[in-house]
């Protein structure tokens, strides 16, 4: 068997995922390579908790080399082109040759793109962002906050709402939930369309409980820093406090340069296989662009939502089948469209949604009773993210047979 080479681009939730699948799957002959540009890993599922104050920068990050095994080899660099013809990738000034590519770059932020919100915004959805918002929500000690979804596609469908629920327990905390006047604007007809009318007219029953106003369809056009104004497209334009952005989201330069992206900037591909047009190139997580069944307005498709949970699962399939290109052995697994999300609503509860996203005639998805359970689901899951490679797939086999024991299942690992 010939010595082959693997190459990933990216060190997120799929790039991590996908190098630890194929050093636990791949013969030791042959080569696990990472190109990341950053050689500390942040969990941005906590970003959340760092925003609040419940978590600091350090219990959330890593070195990344930390959470892969030895033989995947880590260049940090940033990678910047493609050679399609020599098979290689140039990384600042390195090249760095492959017989499989796995794309896993994930989403740039452009603030930019909307006029005056850099400026005037807040994010949580950068480690540094939530950590400045942390210092401006303790300062801040009265009057209105809103949370604006700028543009669409983003990540983590249910992350604005969890922030919004987030912020508002913040407050609440400290005794200044009456002081508040915390609004949530998104330009989606409502809460979380892919997941159905049922899911969200939940998720904005959680909202309405806690006092939060939500507002739909809602197209951000631009912020005017001066006079605290947020503009919208066709609705009257609002007042704020304090802002908190979800900014716009693009497909990253690399792969718009590489001729991998559609229209939008997103790289499609087999929705089973994560397989781009390209030989033995696949790309997985929030890069990729996946269709789903259904629409949310009669002419926009709904699309796979940009999800870590997913970006998790197209790295396993992915990584199963280049290993079965390469050995030869195993039947090719292919994605099956299911997903989940822990949705936070402070109070230390969380909601579980759950369901089938490729679903007919649309996803299905359904919502568990909000509980303390998921919450403390979410709070472990982030623990076992960030322990060392070498420890994490003894913890998930100990929580594994310790469950099946509970529920008196023989379990073969």
């Amino acid at each position: 068997m010939t010595a082959q080479t693997v190459v990933i681009l990216g060190g997120g939730v799929g790039g991590l995922v996908a190098a630890n699948e194929l050093a636990r799957r791949l013969p030791d002959a042959h080569r696990i390579v990472m190109v990341e540009k950053s050689g500390r890993h942040a969990f941005a599922p906590s970003f959340l908790w760092l925003m609040t104050g419940d978590r600091r920068p350090a219990q959330i990050t890593r070195d990344l080399r930390t959470l892969v095994p030895r033989r995947v080899e880590v260049v940090e660099a940033e990678a910047r082109s493609i050679d399609w013809a020599n098979r290689r990738v140039e990384a600042e000034g390195r090249a760095v040759s492959y017989d499989h590519l796995v794309i896993a770059l994930g989403a740039e932020l452009a603030p930019e793109a909307i006029p005056g919100l850099t400026e005037a915004a807040h994010t949580f959805y950068t480690l540094d962002g939530a950590e400045r918002l942390h210092g401006a929500l303790r300062d801040f000690d009265g009057g209105t906050v809103a949370v604006v979804v700028s543009a669409l596609p983003y990540k983590c469908p249910g992350a604005p709402h969890e922030a919004a629920m987030l912020v508002g327990d913040h407050f609440r905390r400290r005794g200044l939930r009456g002081k508040v006047d915390l609004h949530l604007f998104t330009p989606e007809p409502q809460a979380m369309p892919v997941a159905g009318p049922e899911l969200g007219a939940a998720v904005s029953g959680m909202l309405e409980g806690r006092g939060i106003a939500f507002h739909p369809a809602h197209k951000l056009r631009a912020v005017h820093p001066e006079a605290r104004e947020i503009v919208f497209e066709g609705k009257p334009a609002a007042r704020y406090d304090l802002l908190v952005a979800i900014p716009p989201h693009r497909g990253p330069r690399l792969v718009r340069e590489a001729g991998l992206t559609n229209e939008a900037g997103w790289v499609p591909v087999d929705r089973r296989t994560l397989a781009t047009p390209r030989e033995r190139v696949y790309a997985i997580g929030d890069v990729t662009a996946i269709p789903v069944p259904g629409r949310w307005k009669s002419d926009v498709p709904l699309m796979l939502p940009k999800a870590g949970v997913f970006a998790h699962e197209h790295a396993r399939v992915v990584a199963q089948r280049i290993t079965a290109d390469i050995t030869g052995t195993g039947a090719r697994q292919e994605f099956c469209g299911d997903g989940y999300c822990m949705l936070e609503a402070g109070e230390d509860l969380a909601g579980f949604a759950f369901g089938n996203f490729f679903a007919e005639p649309s996803p299905e998805i359904r919502l568990q009773r909000v509980g303390r359970a998921w919450h403390l689901g979410k709070v472990l899951f982030e623990q076992w993210w960030l322990m060392p490679a070498g420890l994490r797939r003894q913890a998930l086999e100990l929580a594994l047979k310790a469950g099946a024991r509970a529920y008196g299942v023989r379990l073969a690992l």
